[in-house]
Order: structure tokens, then sequence, then C-alpha cells
């Protein structure tokens, strides 16, 4: 027998005759640790003032940022938050709003149809996407569910029958090409089906939402946690969807737990929800999700979804690492689960989150690629290597497979554009993703990976990509030499892609190097460009450009490439055999050189996006890229340098230039080396193998004398001054 969803994350509000309130208890009169008390000030001010203002529930009228999708967006957390305060304090005017509220949606919802501003997504009724409907569900059935036991049955039975039962059978059976999917679109109808079944007491609402509206298991919330997240946890839209999707994940599974806990949902496929918590943690710099695939630069840790998604998962393990997570995010949730948190940061016994690198593999059974986390230091804003050799995304993927960013102390240095879209800005196309999300910011050239002949990957068609997972060929996460190795098979037809990626420590710099090797082959003749988006401002190159001041031409004509103003040409032709270009910017307090020893005959193009843009969509971010033309193969390796430091207010600038004198690539056997020079003549030598198994043995000779490895990477320091 199902029990009340009261019990979701909390003990019940006591059952009660007719109206009255709960009778005032020693939970309603104590305090609350700092965390918690903050957050129920902060709910007290919101729904006081919705008390003053009055119900306000409009008919539906506009998209995304409009009057009436932000009012019922306020309503929904009203009912939430109301909810929460009435089970607190017992004050029954929490309770009326909160009943107002729903019953005003009683009288509203039967009466509506699909939203008039409803575009290229599932019409709602309250929203312009059912998506949010679904949303608008998960946060009202909580409140709801806080005062439910304190209504009289005539105003139980009209907010049951009026507003969440319908709702409830408009997102399930109403919207069967919602619910059926594997997608966050499906889970959040899952979790509020789910959720409302569980609070009426309807175990057929209950059933479609754990096993799909024909209740084979083939779809539903089960089937959505076997098949949207990998063995490890990482989500198959990447970190931006995997934040968005983790809140129906764990509040439906936190109701699951309470009203079922034969089925023990905290322990499904290995304790999937819990590792996805821990994995979207772990996918973050300073806070701020990876910007991958459709995504937002500026969604971070301090997020509802996440508020949620920690005080649960805190609640189920008891690890102190999270309240270190909460103590970050400065927020907890109304719900018991939340005030245990907030009790625990506030008696001292959190403890440090273990950032790490970590091989996040994707794909339901692990093998379609990998996202790969290089750390080399156990902090939150410490250098991350971030190499994405992951799956396609579904629709919210971009065409970017071997992408990779690089972060640390000063932010995003070689970046993502991430989604063109202003998030429910109404004057941005009621805050839907733009035309340029599609024609620039999902576009290949729009990251930092090969680009074969102008044309994006699988050109530019998801779908097909979905269906050809990326090979993790080999890594390394620990040591002074962490590194990826990765390959893909049909991004381009008859091209191989092949690229390791490198974060050196090396004594006596302060921060590592990054080196890339990245090998196109393939058949016929080919332009290969490679990508790179940087952040700050350029402060000096060795290479020289055609300037062109007079005129901005734009690089090309599609698929991204129309959007690219041409702020410069450069050539290597000039430079000695084997000698590397380089390219300088400043990044914050730091400056970065962008080394490079590309083929003969490369042809850098600075640039810069923004080209072709009549809204003024766009941001306008720098690129470079380096470009051989007519070659049936084309191997480009680079090595990004952080040095030096300037500080604004001494007016103090150290070691602006380059510690790196010399960038070396030579072919040798089934092997690349690549030999790096240091000033004052230090070398080092980096030797990447073909054959990345752990037992094979490898050698080369650099300068005459033999080397040997075992597995994919060798690493040695040379005598100075050695042959060239």
């Amino acid at each position: 027998m199902m029990r009340s969803l009261a019990l979701l994350l909390a003990a019940a509000v006591p059952a009660t005759a007719a109206v009255a309130a709960p009778p005032p208890s020693a939970e309603h009169t104590r305090s609350y640790a700092p965390l918690f008390a903050a957050e129920v000030e902060a709910a007290k001010r919101d729904v006081e003032a919705s008390i003053r203002a009055g119900i306000n529930v409009p008919v539906p009228k506009d998209p995304g940022g409009g009057f009436t999708h932000e009012q019922h967006k306020r309503n929904y957390r009203i009912i939430f938050e109301g909810g929460q305060l009435y089970r607190l304090t017992g004050d029954v005017r929490y309770r009326d709003h909160v009943r107002d509220l729903l019953l005003a949606y009683a009288k509203l919802y039967p009466t509506l149809g699909p939203h008039p501003a409803a575009a290229n997504q599932a019409a709602g009724r309250l929203f312009w996407q059912s998506l949010n409907d679904s949303v608008f569900l998960v946060n009202a059935v909580q409140g709801y569910a806080q005062i439910r036991d304190a209504l009289t049955p005539a105003e139980r039975a009209r907010i049951d029958d009026g507003a969440i039962r319908p709702m409830a059978k408009f997102l399930s059976d109403g919207s069967p090409e919602v619910i059926g999917r594997i997608h966050n679109h499906a889970t959040w109808a899952c979790a509020g089906v789910g959720l409302a079944g569980y609070l009426l007491g309807d175990r057929d609402l209950v059933d479609k939402a754990l096993l799909g509206l024909d209740k084979s298991g083939k779809t539903g919330f089960l089937r959505q946690l076997d098949l949207l997240f990998s063995p490890d946890g990482y989500y198959a839209e990447g970190p931006y969807y995997q934040r968005y999707a983790l809140m129906p994940f764990v509040v439906f599974a936190a109701a699951i737990d309470a009203n079922e806990p034969q089925r023990k949902i905290f322990d499904y496929r290995g304790g999937i929800v819990l590792k996805a918590v821990r994995t979207a943690i772990d996918v973050t710099h300073d806070g701020y999700f990876l910007p991958i695939n459709d995504a937002m630069p500026d969604k971070s840790l301090r997020t509802d979804e996440l508020y949620q998604a920690v005080a649960i998962a805190y609640a189920a393990t008891r690890d102190p690492v999270f309240l270190s997570i909460a103590e970050r995010q400065g927020h907890t949730v109304l719900t018991p689960a939340g005030e245990a948190l907030a009790a625990d940061v506030a008696a001292g016994k959190a403890r440090p989150w273990p950032f790490a690198s970590r091989l996040l593999s994707d794909g339901p059974d692990g093998k379609g690629g990998a996202l790969v986390l290089l750390r080399d230091r156990p902090t939150a804003t410490g250098p991350l290597l971030v190499v994405k050799n992951t799956v396609q995304g579904m629709g919210h993927g971009h065409f970017d497979r071997l992408n990779w960013l690089y972060y640390d102390e000063t932010g995003a240095v070689v970046t993502d554009y991430g989604a063109a879209r202003f998030l429910n800005v109404e004057a941005k196309r009621g805050g839907r993703y733009l035309p340029e999300n599609d024609s620039w910011a999902s576009a290949t050239v729009a990251h930092n990976t090969l680009v074969v002949d102008e044309q994006s990957h699988f050109a530019g068609d998801w779908k097909a990509g979905e269906k050809v997972p990326t090979q993790q060929l080999a890594s390394s996460l620990d040591g002074p030499t962490r590194y990826s190795i990765a390959a893909i098979y049909g991004a381009y037809n008859g091209v191989a892609i092949r690229r390791a990626l490198l974060l050196l420590d090396i004594d006596g710099l302060g921060n590592p190097l990054i080196l890339d090797i990245l090998r196109g082959t393939g058949g016929g003749r080919h332009r290969f460009d490679l990508p790179l988006h940087f952040s700050g401002q350029i402060i000096d190159s060795d290479i020289v450009f055609d300037r062109k001041l007079a005129e901005r031409p734009v690089l090309g004509t599609a698929n991204g490439y129309q959007h690219l103003w041409v702020d410069g040409v450069g050539s290597a032709a000039d430079k000695a055999a084997g000698k590397a270009a380089r390219l300088t910017f400043m990044q914050g307090n730091r400056f970065y050189s962008y080394h490079m020893a590309p083929p003969a005959g490369a042809r850098f193009i600075l640039a810069e996006s923004g080209a072709n843009d009549p809204e003024f969509n766009l941001r306008r971010q720098p690129v470079l890229i380096q470009r051989i033309d007519g070659a049936d193969s084309a191997t480009f390796v680079s090595l990004l340098e952080p040095h030096g430091s300037y500080d604004a207010s001494a007016e103090t600038v150290v070691g602006s230039r380059a510690r790196v004198v010399g960038l070396d690539h030579r072919r040798l056997g089934d092997a690349d080396l690549v030999v790096i020079t240091l000033a004052g003549g230090r070398r080092l030598a980096i030797a990447v193998a073909d054959n990345v198994a752990a037992d094979a043995l490898h050698s080369v000779a650099i300068d005459g004398t033999a080397h040997s490895w075992t597995g994919a990477v060798g690493r040695f320091d040379l005598a100075k001054g050695g042959a060239k």
C-alpha cells in the first residue's frame, strides 16, 4: 500500500480534522541552523509578498520570459515554499494561500488547450512547452503534499480532480510523444506523474511513470535510469543537462524510496542515482558546469536542481563531502533533508570534495567513449584539461568529437561556445534556442577539433552521429604525465581522426603544459582546419599576419564558417623547417602561449565570431585556425603554455615571455615524438605510440640514444643542446 507523499524526504504533516492547523510542537518553535534558517526567511519573504499581492493565475499567453510564463513559474515556487512553511510553522495563512492558488488552478486548468505560443516543442497547457508543465507539477505536488491533509474533503477533491490529476493525465496519456522518450523532458514528465500518483494513491499513474504508458518497462523512469546514464553516472546530454535532469531523478527517487522502500531505488543499477549526483559535481570548474553541447556558461552548483540533489544525496549517504558542496552553494532546500544537512554543516562535519582526474565512460554500456577530466591538484579551481571523447549527446549534442577545453584559476582559457540562446529573455525569440545554435554553436568549426573540407562532423546530422561511438583508446589519470588518447572513425567519410592530449607537470614551471597531437588520415585531397577558441587579449605573435584592416571578409558560406570574420591570415612558410609558430594571449592575470608545429605549408587564420548575425545574437569571441590545403593526411602538434602573471594593482608584470622556446615533432616508426625545449636548453621528449596496449614495448632513437617505454606514452628528459 502506498504511503502519503508527505513522506517524501520528510515526516508527514499530522493528520487533522477539517482545516485546523497542526498543533504547536517543538518542530514549529525551535531555531534552525544558519543555512536552513536563511532559506526559511527567504521563503517567508516570497510567500508573504505573494499573499499581499493576492491570487494571480493568468490565462497562459506568453513564451519564455513573458509575463504569464514568469507568473506561473512564481506560482509553483510559492506553492512549494508555502507548503513547506506550513509544515514548519503551522501558520494557517501559508496553508490557505497555497490552497487558494491550487483552487484557482483547479478552475483554470480544465479550460485550457494547447499553449498559444507553442513552437517546435510539444505544447504545454500552462507553458509554451510541456516540459515546463512537468516542472510545475513536480514543484506543486511537493507543496500540496504538506497541506492536503489539513484541507476539507471538498477542497481536496476540487484540487485533486481539477488540477493535480488532470495535469498528470495530460503529461502521461495526453503526451505519449513526450513521456515515452528517453530524454530529460520525459524524466520531468515521469517525475511529475509519479509524484502525483503517490500523493493521490493512484497506482495506475505511478506504474505509468515507472514503467511507461504500457507498463512494459520499455520506457518510463526506470528505463531512463538504464539508458540516460553511463555506468559512471555521466548523463548522455552532457553536464548542463545533467544538472537540469538531476532534480526529477533525485526527487522522484526519494519519493519512490519513501513509498516503496522494497524497490531499493538508491541501489538500482549499482546506485546510479547517487553516482549521477557525484558526477554532476565533478563535471564543474569553480562551481560552474562545463558548457559542452547545448549549454549556458553561467549555470553553476548554485541552482535549485543541485540544492535538492545535494540534500537528498547527503540524506541517503551521510557522506560529509556533500556538506562542503552545500557550504559552497550557500543554500539548501526547505525539506527535512535540507534541514538535517544544514545542521551538520553548522556542526562542522563538512569535508572537502575530493576533486581528482576522472574518466567518465559514456553510453549506457560505457562503450560510447568518455569525458576525461585531467586535474593536477584536488581543488575546484586548479588546472583542468577537459577532453570530450563522448557520444553525440542526442539532439542537444554538438558536432565536436575529440574536442578539448582548458580551465585554471583565471577561468575558461580554451573555451566552448555552448548554446546560442538567451534563456527566458523574451526579446530573444521567447528565450528559445536561436537559429545560430544550429548554424554556429553546434557546428564543428565552433569547437577545438578537426574540421575536414569545411564540413561539420556527420554532415551535421546528430542522429547519424548517435550511431557512431568515439573510441577511448588509452588514458592515465595520475602522475606527472596525465593523458587521453582517442579516435573517431566515421565523422567524415574515409577520414580517421586520432588525438592525444596530455597534461604535463614539469619541475620548475608553476603551471602544467598541455600537449596536443592530432592526426587526420584519409584518401584524396582535403582541407584540414584545426581551430583554437580562446579567452583573453592577444599580446603578441611570431606569425606575421596579413591584417584585414579596411574590411572584414567572411571565412566561408556555410557550416559555421559564414559566422567568422577574418582579421588576419599568416603563413609559416618563411620559418626554418621544424620551428614552431606562437601566439601569446592574456586571460585574467596570466599569460598563455600557444605553440604550433603544423605540417609544412600551413596557414594561420585569426578570426572572430559574429558575422552574418542580423539579430546580434552571437558573442564576439576570437579563434585561431591552423589550415592545411590539398593533403591526404595531416598531423597538428600544439602546446599550450600558461606562464607569468599580471598584477593590475601593483602595475607589475612577471614572466610574460614564454619559457618554451622549441617544439619539434617527428614521426618515428609507429610513434609520434615531440621534443619540447625550454629556455636555458632543458629538453623533454614525449613519445606517443600507435599501439596503446598497456604491455606493448616501444623504443625510439633520440639524438643517437635509444629510449624505450611500455604502454601508450613515454617521457624522457634529454641532454641540453642535443641534435634537432
